[in-house]
Formats: structure tokens, sequence, C-alpha cells
């Protein structure tokens, strides 16, 4: 039939799933804040950054606050908008 098989399809997919592991292993390894790693991940995968708000889970974007807060990006008593 041609084309792509739905494996390899599959894997260059980008979901919640691995958008988080790959914050995560990015954070580990590069020593990175996750606000920079968010950023870093969008210009490695050519993602818009306007676009991956459907791929960072709870954790991350709960992450993304505190680091935010103790910068004074944000004041203690704020959050992120809501992504769903």
């Amino acid at each position: 039939m041609g084309g792509v098989d739905s494996s390899q399809q599959e894997s260059n997919f980008m979901n919640k799933k691995k958008f988080t592991k790959m914050v995560e292993d990015c954070v580990r390894t590069k020593s990175m804040s996750y606000m920079d790693t968010v950023v870093y991940l969008c210009d490695e995968n050519n993602l818009e950054i306007e676009d991956v708000k459907k791929y960072i889970a709870i954790s991350i974007k709960e992450k993304i606050e505190f680091e935010a807060m103790k910068l004074n990006f944000l004041q203690k008593s704020e959050s992120l908008p809501n992504t769903k």
C-alpha cells in the first residue's frame, strides 16, 4: 500500500505523554528550567509556542507556575489560564 507505516507515523506524532517525557528528560539532562525547556523543545521540534499548550500536562503547568512566581512573573495568587 505504500506510505508511512503506522508505527513510524505514531512515533512522529506529538502527544501530551510524549511531550511531558521530553520536558522531564530535558530538565534533568540539560539542567534547564521548565519554561526554558518548553521553548527549547518547541524550537527543536518545529512547534509553535502558542500551539504547545495542549501538550503540557498539569504537573508541568504547575512547575512552570512555580518558576514564574519565583521569578515574579506571576503574582503569588495568579495562575496560568486553564489549557482545556
